[in-house]
């Protein structure tokens, strides 16, 4: 199996759609971070980044990852960006993000204030990214 794992088909069409996503997910990152609810706050982020990174990828090559290893996303989406800093250095974001989501779901852990924070700026800059990709796209 190459090394972004399963990946399926998408439509390009589909790409809003996970934008949509992404904003929603960031949104309500901000608003749990604000009332002090950082694990709401990160989970959010992570859900954020990996909608991010679907817009992205169904934007740019009609593809998103579909494997239950989450950080197989940041692979394809660095794969798909190999002549791109900015692709690298946002699949790096969100390999940190999603380094965090078994913590924050199954661990009995909380996750604090500082984590939290730092989750939703990274989602934030990758979904700010996305948009921009999208954007540019045409779509």
């Amino acid at each position: 199996m190459a090394k972004g794992g399963k990946r399926v088909q998408v439509p390009r069409s589909d790409a809003a759609k996970y934008l949509a996503k992404a904003r929603e997910f960031i949104t309500n990152a901000q608003v749990a971070l604000d009332a002090g609810r950082a694990d709401a706050a990160l989970l959010d982020a992570v859900h954020a980044g990996m909608s991010a990174c679907d817009t992205v990828t169904v934007t740019v090559a009609e593809v998103r990852s579909s494997d239950s290893e989450h950080l197989r996303a940041a692979d394809l989406l660095e794969e798909l960006g190999s002549e791109s800093d900015a692709a690298a250095a946002h699949a790096r974001q969100l390999r940190l993000l999603v380094s965090k989501k078994n913590l924050v779901e199954y661990e009995a852990r909380r996750i604090n204030l500082r984590e939290a924070r730092e989750g939703v700026e990274r989602a934030t800059r990758l979904v700010a990214w996305a948009a921009d990709i999208f954007i540019r796209s045409g779509r």
